[in-house]
């Protein structure tokens, strides 16, 4: 019988030959991602007594959720990560200056396909667009693999939703994950591993697949898979000198469900508050004015998302009764911008632009709504209070909806432009 991403990664990073669904394994970790979480793992550290890290070339810090530090507190939480850091010998830190963590990752080189990579944060399913086996842990269990490189899990049944048909104009992958969780809810994979496949997954840049798999995590997925292809060899040649195989699911691999979905009349998506699965259609959401819209965050801050914003604001305005801001995922994905005169057309048009990091999105500084305001954003969540006050509105829809919204002020439809 044959095994999928999943279990194939497991298996290898166990130290068996074949794992099955169901079943427990101690697995050694390739790369371990900590954040400014680091403050909380380095107390739990210190508490047990753990005066050595097992192995600081394999473990990746930054911070990026408050940065910079907006308060008094995030700046003590700063202080005690860089003392951390410079404790353990952790010789890869970013500290603020690079970005969100897993797009500063991915651009460094240190995903590659085939590995076992565990975060502090829920969405590190991103790293699943490569062809890794990425997943968000809680604070205990980074100090335990911090102390000891291992790791539990319970191999998990697989999910596969196999996408053909080509994307209409303007139509993105936020789209495309956005109408599955409004399909098929926000817990068709909970505690489960996901492959997106199928003639349009192929299709799809490495970009927009680390919007996919980012999300992944919204309808409950342990990991969230892409096949990694040429495409993905071609954009780490120059990113990395790990060595790696492109690893592939068996043929006669065993899925726990298979769902078929077709995007060749997908239109943009729209996901009302407050959840990621009350999905709409844009042409069905009605009017709905706006008073900020945002372009950024893990899930949508990449360049191919601030050029198709860029495409559709050039020679426009923001509307007057709007703010928008927007928010590179990277220093890196922000140089890009720089040189294309991406970053030149977003300013002309009215727009602001924000350091490289999680910004807004989880509600700790920077564009934060106040009571009664609505935004449209391309980030990954809209819960209550996600973005500043309980009695405000997230909106969540593709860089290209946010963009055409905040032309005009409401939630629209991006395909006129």
């Amino acid at each position: 019988m044959g095994a999928t991403l999943a279990q194939k990664i497991l298996a290898r990073a166990s130290g068996n030959k074949a794992v099955e669904p169901g079943q427990y394994v101690t697995a050694e970790i390739d790369l371990a991602m900590v954040h400014d979480a680091m403050a909380a793992v380095t107390l739990i550290l210190s508490e047990a007594g753990i005066k050595k890290v097992w192995n600081p070339d394999k473990i990746i810090c930054l911070l990026d959720h408050s940065n910079p530090s907006p308060t008094v507190q995030a700046a003590e939480t700063s202080k005690i990560v860089e003392d951390a850091v410079k404790r353990y010998k952790i010789r890869n830190f970013y500290g603020q200056r690079c970005g969100v963590c897993h797009q500063v990752l991915v651009d460094y080189g240190w995903v590659v396909p085939g590995e076992l990579i565990v975060g502090t944060d829920s969405h590190t399913t991103t790293y699943g667009a490569l062809g890794a086996a990425g997943t968000g842990i809680g604070f205990s269990e980074m100090a335990y693999v911090l102390a000891t490189g291992r790791l539990w899990f319970k191999v998990p049944e697989t999910i596969e939703f196999n996408m053909s048909g080509n994307l209409p104009n303007r139509v993105m992958a936020k789209d495309i994950i956005l109408f599955i969780a409004g399909k098929y809810s926000v817990n068709i994979a909970q505690n489960k591993a996901v492959e997106f496949a199928g003639p349009t997954a192929t299709k799809l840049t490495v970009s927009s697949r680390m919007t996919m798999s980012n999300m992944s995590m919204e309808i409950g997925a342990k990991f969230g898979f892409f096949k990694p292809d040429e495409k993905v060899k071609r954009y780490l040649a120059s990113r990395t000198q790990k060595q790696f195989d492109l690893i592939y699911p068996d043929m006669d691999a065993v899925y726990e469900k298979k769902f078929d979905v077709d995007v060749s009349n997908l239109e943009p998506q729209v996901a009302l508050p407050y959840s990621v699965d009350k999905v709409k259609p844009v042409s069905d959401v009605g009017t709905i004015k706006i008073n900020q819209a945002v372009i950024g965050s893990c899930t949508n801050g990449r360049l191919e998302d601030l050029k198709t914003a860029a495409e559709i604001l050039k020679g426009r305005k923001v509307n007057g009764d709007t703010r928008l801001l927007v928010i590179p995922a990277s220093v890196e994905v922000y140089k890009a911008a720089l040189r294309r005169g991406i970053l030149t057309v977003l300013l002309d048009a009215g727009a602001v632009i924000c350091n490289p990091g999680c910004g807004p999105c989880f509600g700790a500084h920077m564009g934060l709504l106040a009571s009664g305001e609505r935004c449209v954003a391309s980030i990954n969540r809209n819960f209550r209070g996600r973005m500043g006050s309980p009695e405000s509105e997230v909106y969540l829809a593709s860089p290209a909806t946010v963009a055409a919204s905040a032309i005009e002020g409401k939630i629209a439809d991006p395909r006129s432009y």
